[in-house]
């Protein structure tokens, strides 16, 4: 994976404070209990360095993360072990998930989904999801929103600058894929170091998203504003899908 390299070392510090992950937990949490699922075994993927992994996997008695890169999965090992928590870290393809092993709760947050760039590795990774969850399982996911990506980060600039750290944040928008380039310099003693990023996210009308969720064999319980409002308006900027499995459909 070429993004989140060395971005990942600086990660938390420049993320969270703009994510509430106590919340967005809590609010996982409570939607498990209202779908009655069964506090066993937890997936967590796009896990990046387990600020939601940290949250929810105490309240299960089995949790498992899967991220793509090397070293988030070597910062969220780190901080979770350092606090005790027990968590089986495993880097894998989010579209060739191969864990034989069954889930009652898979969450996907922040985005994560957006990543994937190609629609023929969307549908797999709907079918990995759908293949590793329980029957009365659920999934929870969240989208950056077609409008987010086309409108707001789309063909923009920004910069970030405190005492440690400043980058330079330049997008680019073709075929509904959004090219972000990254500049940091972090600051080490009196010098900054340069170091740059590119990640690539897709923009996804939510009409394509709940096409492929029903051809996997999902069915739609709720979509929710960033997970704060069950009404999607046409400016919401992330998008909560919270999903299950149809009754009576299988998968060979």
């Amino acid at each position: 994976m070429d993004c989140y390299k060395e971005f990942a070392h600086i990660y938390d510090e420049l993320i969270n404070n703009d994510i509430d992950y106590e919340k967005w937990s809590d609010v996982i949490l409570s939607i498990s209990d209202e779908l009655a699922v069964d506090r066993k075994n937890y997936l967590d993927l796009g896990c990046g360095t387990g600020n939601i992994t940290e949250k929810i996997a105490p309240k299960f008695a089995n949790a498992w993360a899967v991220d793509l890169s090397y070293d988030m999965l070597t910062e969220a090992e780190n901080k979770l072990r350092g606090k005790g928590l027990k968590v089986k870290f495993l880097c894998q393809d989010i579209t060739e998930l191969n864990l034989n092993k069954k889930f009652n709760l898979i969450t996907c947050c922040l985005d994560s989904t957006n990543y994937i760039l190609d629609k023929n590795d969307l549908k797999k990774y709907f079918y990995s999801v759908f293949n590793h969850l329980e029957e009365n399982g659920v999934f929870i996911f969240d989208i950056n929103s077609y409008y987010k990506l086309t409108n707001i980060l789309g063909n923009n600039v920004y910069n970030y600058d405190d005492e440690k750290v400043t980058y330079i944040w330049e997008n680019f928008l073709q075929d509904e894929i959004v090219d972000m380039y990254l500049t940091f310099f972090v600051k080490e003693n009196e010098l900054y170091r340069r170091f740059d990023e590119h990640h690539s996210e897709r923009a996804y009308s939510c009409e394509e998203i709940e096409k492929f969720l029903e051809e996997t064999g999902f069915q739609v319980i709720r979509k929710m504003d960033s997970y704060q409002s069950e009404n999607v308006v046409e400016d919401t900027e992330r998008i909560v899908y919270i999903v299950k499995k149809k009754s009576g459909k299988a998968l060979d």
